[in-house]
């Protein structure tokens, strides 16, 4: 089967959060099953600064290959010889429909450039949502393309690609398609609505995600749409690339292990409290936060109740970067109590390995969560989530409390900040039994959400949709 990967990120190559990761793994993974696949993704500045070998075709194309998989680069300076991806810190580029519009098109040419013939084209959120459109529209009489069909994955539903009305003819297509069952969206551009509209089949990051975009209040908008489309949509839990996120060959933490060498987890613990500035001590319950400073990842709930874990003698650790008033809001608390939190307004990914590694439970009080890769990490790192039971968290965090047999984390039902901090301390109680906790423990580092897992249901789905 021949398989077209296009994503707008991909690691190792360019990466702004999730959606890298998923595009830099399952592909591998598939091919592990037989399947002949390429990835397609622009060739940004950052490509050339991977310390990767890229081989030109011609001046619109090049290509490497990585890990026995082809990645190929559409060209274009202007558009992608740029600081950022998408935007810099004055916000999204003004020419971003161009550019993304540029980049589905040439999309085409490349396969007949190499003579590719997909049986299914996977793309993966608004920057190639024009690619089924296209598919359909411009591609439809093409002997290479005749028996493709197409998937669109959502990795956040919140994120549309919206443009301004006047910009429609930058995309080269009939005016007909600006309308209810096309792109328009209140007088806007929508390009993830065209290309939930126009893909063979959608899949979104968890089966309880699939569930919550249908409605109203986690729909976007587009839950109408959706429902309209829910007998070709199918939520698959993403995988952890456990190759980059194992504690016994993490080269980045500060003494590697497994569920037999635990000791050395303690280890880790000292050293994170020593690196953070924090007092040292095994006994100490300490939490970890790795994400997005925004209202979506909950951070506004995790700052209303610093003092209640500053009153229990518990410590956190903070990565991340993102909205202003919540790095305003955080650094105030940082200044106030030094020993207790440690924040760190950056992206360091030795840190993040390091709050894996040394934390004792994983904060994740998401108000919405796709499918989220923290909770995942962190079970193998023997460190237990706290979480929102929404979107992938509730399809993988069991109340440790309420399942005896699933149970694998600690969950809050309603969002609030008080039954965010009742989680908190029903782990803080359990961390004072050693020896449960440290059954739990071994219990999580057990669990395995490998992309071969994942890998093997998108292959049913692509098996079949080639037969319909």
């Amino acid at each position: 089967m021949k398989i077209v990967f296009c994503s707008s990120e991909v690691v190792p190559f360019a990466k702004t959060g999730g959606l890298a990761d998923v595009a830099g793994a399952l592909p591998l993974a598939l091919k592990q099953f037989g399947c002949q696949i390429i990835v397609v993704m622009p060739a940004y500045r950052c490509v050339r600064e991977a310390n990767i070998k890229i081989n030109k075709i011609n001046n619109d194309f090049s290509f490497c290959e990585y890990k026995g998989v082809k990645f190929y680069f559409i060209e274009n300076k202007n558009y992608f010889d740029r600081v950022g991806l998408y935007g810099d810190k004055t916000g999204d580029y003004k020419d971003n429909l161009l550019r993304f519009s540029f980049f589905c098109s040439k999309f085409f040419n490349l396969l007949e450039e190499i003579d590719f013939q997909p049986d299914i084209i996977h793309c993966n959120d608004w920057q190639t949502g024009l690619i089924p459109v296209y598919l359909k529209t411009k591609y439809m009489n093409k002997q290479l393309f005749k028996d493709t069909k197409t998937i669109l994955t959502i990795h956040n539903l919140a994120y549309q690609g919206l443009f301004d009305k006047s910009q429609y003819s930058l995309m080269g297509l009939d005016e007909k398609f600006f309308s209810i069952d096309g792109f328009e969206f209140y007088g806007k551009i929508n390009l993830l609505k065209a290309a939930i509209l126009f893909s063979d089949w959608i899949t979104t990051v968890s089966e309880d995600y699939a569930r919550q975009i249908l409605t109203k209040e986690f729909g976007c908008g587009l839950e109408g749409i959706l429902l309209k489309k829910k007998d070709r949509l199918l939520g698959i839990i993403n995988g952890v690339d456990y190759s980059i996120w194992d504690p016994s060959k993490d080269k980045f933490i500060f003494k590697q292990y497994d569920v037999a060498s635990l000791d050395n987890k303690s280890y880790n613990k000292i050293s994170l409290q020593k690196q953070c500035g924090l007092a040292e001590s095994k006994d100490v319950f300490l939490l970890g936060f790795v994400g997005r400073l925004a209202e979506q990842k909950g951070i506004h709930l995790l700052a209303d109740i610093i003092d209640q874990l500053k009153e229990n003698h518990m410590q956190i650790v903070i990565l991340g970067t993102g909205e202003q008033k919540y790095h305003n809001l955080l650094q105030q608390v940082s200044e106030r109590y030094p020993n207790f939190l440690s924040l760190n307004l950056k992206f360091d990914e030795v840190l993040a390995h390091r709050i894996y590694a040394g934390a004792d439970s994983f904060l994740m009080p998401s108000r919405y969560e796709p499918c989220g890769l923290g909770q995942l990490i962190s079970f193998k790192y023997g460190t237990i989530p706290v979480v929102f039971r929404t979107g992938g968290l509730s399809d993988t965090v069991f109340d440790s409390n309420k399942d005896t047999q699933k149970g694998n984390g600690f969950v809050f039902e309603e969002y609030s900040k008080e039954e965010f901090w009742r989680a908190i301390h029903r782990a803080f109680k359990l961390f004072k039994n050693k020896s449960a906790w440290l059954n739990l423990v071994k219990k999580v580092m057990g669990l395995s959400f490998s992309w071969e897992d994942s890998a093997k249901k998108y292959l049913q789905l692509y098996n079949g949709i080639r037969k319909t």
